[in-house]
């Protein structure tokens, strides 16, 4: 279960909204049916119902019938932040217990289960109160014992076999500092099952195999400790929140308190804030609301309203000087800055935002323009983040060869001076919140995604219509409240993060107590599996894709073929030409297609271009793998022929740039150290990549530094214009007919009458292992990582569908 999975989302994620103008757009209309009352919201996207039960249940729905599926996240209003002082990391380690069962999931013996349950939390009460080291030892060992016996009641695994049973998939939860999320992806003829397993798992709370999961739990927590972002991450919590559990207390807890657990304190969080009207239940997928609220309802609305607990924050000190950290670790060096802002739900945090997209968004921002594209930093970035009490903005970046940290923060701080001046362009603003919608567009594609929103909405307690809003109320910003909030709000008052390059002195490893094995009925099916299994759900008549029918092939200038797909869903488009041909076909390739990103042509300079498709709401990329080249534009549809026509111009007219290949090479060399550095690197692609092909592999093959710096920068762009004269194919989807594609394209995508075959590709075979092998790195950590690999038969296509199924059920949920 990785809480820190709620990271990524937070970001993407941060529709928060406050008060402000335009509320009429997003109004709010109450309705009634069946029996029950449900709010919608005009303008809106996801066409969502917002539903209260009796108890308090929030429950939040959107149909979106991209297939039979249902996306389910069961969101509670308490994370890590409710934490007891003196038992953090309680309301993650209650995530993992909450898929140990109940009273009726997962025991063949409630009755003398519970005895034996009983014991262990009595003495780990006192176990954890103990301080003498024999007498601990004691203590575990009686623990130790009684869970071996309170095992052979366990039924292993039955809440992941029932999910299982239905056809759950991504089963997991999350926790954060706010919330604690439970996800599944189930079938839509198993709502009704769904809900009676989950109305039983909330229903109570059973610490089944207390003491094996704690490894888990250590173990978790050792590779944090061998994280060197996590690092940088925590610290900034801990310095910018000197009061506020945000900062005084992380998600997965303190070593000393992993240690020393409390069973009986697990049980009082989940019976303070695991209550109805605490919860929310969030669904995106196929389904019929007016059913779908009857079975929750029928599950769900026998759960008992109760109080919840206030939550008063803390009043944060002022920064009024930069306070400086150094966190030390094996990786590469890099640097980090944050800043502290009021609630999310806030004006200030809107503005905060939009300073961050300002400084960085990927395309056209400060650091994107000035640092990134000039290539004076390596990764540099801005994120915002805002949480229910607090928000707060990172800057950071790592450093060129020989560029010190103290330097990179120099540049990035430069770029916040020029927001303070003005020193930018007023249509940004606009560009910004265009492609925010653009972006949220895109996200509500996804079921994931759709339900996601409902749960950010919740966790922040904010209304539907509120958190709609928030676009409108971004675009009433101006340039000059924009400098102004700057002014006011970024001055000495941040905190630095140095990433150093270095023996981490301070890692106190999690010590795990000896466990015995324990013994499980793994093939023991419960009363309440029994007769779950032995309700018959609707069949779903299957739709499989038939490539003659659901995508158009047609063929446009030139004999190219081309697969259409109209797009229904929203105006955004997507169009990709492909080439058989890869860094495996010519190492140059790869060079080529990275170099073009700091290009510009006669008409733009590199920085000018980015302006430009950002204005248009559009991106381009252009990628290499080993075997294919991607040259894909996205983007809204309205700018579909402009977006075309200026990226034909950059591919057929790129103009080279000496200083920028320079960069450029000197980068890439930086990288390859900095991946020398990287656990994941040195693992998953070098060792891996060793032991399938041996010494020769695409991964190290690769230009060798003085081949790199002989590249002259015309060889590179000649590459990029005689891309499109090899054979290659479309694929388009978007609002336009087959017909308007055919025209746009015929007008700007400039190609020989006769394409150029792809050339053959270099091969690498796999190695013949006749024996086991065992290849290990050292390197400064608490964990060990380990990948096993063995040898396969030779590719066969028949074989897939069957391989498919294998993995799924033993590498996935099952």
């Amino acid at each position: 279960m990785k809480y820190l999975v709620i990271l990524i989302f937070a970001v993407f994620f941060t529709f928060f909204s406050c008060q402000g103008t335009k509320k009429e757009k997003y109004q709010p209309t109450t309705h009634q049916e069946n029996g029950y009352t449900y709010v919608t919201v005009a303008n809106d996207p996801l066409k969502a119902r917002i539903y209260t039960l009796q108890n308090g249940l929030k429950v939040y729905m959107t149909v979106y019938k991209d297939a039979p599926r249902i996306q389910t996240y069961v969101a509670i209003g308490a994370g890590s932040k409710n934490d007891p002082a003196f038992a953090t990391g309680l309301a993650h380690y209650l995530e993992h217990i909450l898929f140990k069962g109940t009273s009726k999931i997962g025991t063949a013996n409630w009755t003398e289960e519970k005895v034996l349950i009983d014991k262990i939390e009595s003495l780990y009460e006192i176990y954890r109160k103990t301080t003498d080291v024999k007498l601990r030892e004691e203590l575990y060992h009686q623990i130790d014992s009684i869970s071996g016996k309170a095992a052979t009641f366990a039924i292993a695994n039955e809440y992941d076999k029932l999910m299982g049973s239905i056809g759950a998939q991504g089963t997991n939860a999350y926790t954060f500092v706010e919330q604690t999320v439970y996800v599944n992806d189930i079938p839509s003829n198993q709502l009704g099952k769904w809900a009676e397993i989950e109305a039983e798992r909330f229903g109570e709370v059973v610490p089944r195999l207390f003491h094996t999961e704690l490894e888990a739990v250590y173990e978790e927590k050792n590779r944090g400790l061998d994280s060197d972002q996590r690092k940088v991450w925590e610290t900034i919590f801990a310095q910018l929140f000197k009061k506020h559990t945000y900062g005084t207390q992380t998600t997965i807890g303190t070593v000393e308190h992993l240690k020393n657990p409390s069973i009986t304190e697990i049980k009082k969080f989940f019976y303070t804030y695991y209550n109805p009207n605490n919860m929310a239940i969030c669904l995106s997928g196929d389904f019929d609301p007016a059913e779908a609220i009857q079975i929750i309802d029928k599950n769900f609305g026998k759960m008992k309203a109760k109080e919840i607990p206030t939550f008063v924050p803390p009043i944060e000190s002022e920064i009024t000087k930069p306070v400086v950290n150094d966190v030390y670790g094996p990786d590469a060096q890099s640097v980090s800055i944050a800043y502290r802002f009021p609630s999310g739900t806030t004006r200030e945090a809107m503005l905060m935002e939009m300073v961050s997209a300002i400084l960085a968004n990927g395309h056209a921002g400060l650091i994107d323009i000035n640092l990134n594209q000039k290539q004076k930093v390596l990764g540099g970035y801005s994120y915002a983040l805002r949480l229910k009490d607090y928000s707060l903005q990172m800057i950071g970046g790592n450093p060129r060869e020989g560029q010190s940290l103290e330097e990179v923060k120099t540049l990035l701080l430069s770029e916040i001076e020029k927001i303070k001046r003005g020193e930018f362009d007023e249509w940004l603003i606009k560009a910004i919140v265009n492609n925010s919608k653009i972006e949220r567009m895109k996200h509500y594609e996804s079921n994931e995604s759709r339900a996601d929103a409902f749960v950010t909405s919740f966790t922040m307690g904010m209304n539907w219509n509120e958190f709609l809003n928030e676009n409108d109320l971004m675009a009433q910003f101006t340039k000059k409240e924009i400098v102004e909030f700057a002014n006011k709000n970024y001055k000495e008052n941040y905190i630095v993060v140095n990433k150093r390059t270095g023996a981490d002195t301070t890692i106190e490893k999690v010590p795990k107590p000896i466990i015995t094995p324990v013994t499980v009925n793994r093939d023991a099916q419960s009363v309440f599996y029994k007769k779950l299994s032995s309700q018959q759900a609707a069949p779903i008549k299957p739709v499989f894709l038939d490539y003659t029918k659901d995508f158009d092939k047609i063929t446009l200038q030139n004999k190219i073929p081309a697969i259409y797909k109209k797009n229904t869903t929203n105006g955004l488009f997507e169009l990709y030409y492909i080439l058989d041909i890869g860094t495996n076909t010519d190492p140059k390739i790869g060079l080529a297609v990275e170099y073009l990103d700091y290009l510009g042509t006669s008409k733009f300079s590199a920085a000018e271009l980015k302006k430009e498709f950002y204005k248009l709401g559009c991106s381009f990329g252009v990628y290499s793998g080993q075997d294919k080249v991607y040259v894909m534009l996205s983007g809204l549809n309205d700018s579909f022929e402009p977006g075309v026509k200026l990226f034909e111009e950059l591919l057929s007219n790129a103009k080279p740039d000496d200083k920028a290949l320079a960069d450029l090479v000197a980068g890439i060399l930086k990288e390859r150290r900095d991946s020398k550095l990287n656990k994941s690197v040195i693992l998953r692609n070098a060792m891996v990549s060793y032991a399938k092909y041996g010494p020769k592999s695409a991964f190290n093959d690769l230009l060798k530094e003085h081949e790199l710096r002989k590249i002259e920068a015309k060889d590179l762009t000649n590459i990029i214009k005689n891309l499109c004269t090899y054979q290659h194919r479309v694929l388009y989807y978007g609002p336009n007919s087959s017909s308007g594609l055919n025209s746009t394209l015929e007008k700007y995508h400039k190609i020989p009458s006769k394409l150029i075959p792809c050339p053959p590709q270099k091969d690498y075979p796999e190695v013949n292992i006749d024996k086991t092998n065992v290849y290990f790195v050292n390197y400064d950590m608490v964990q060990a990582e380990v990948v096993l690999l063995s040898k396969s038969i030779p590719y066969n296509k028949d074989l897939l569908p069957i391989s498919e199924l294998f993995n799924q059920y033993f590498g996935g949920d099952m």
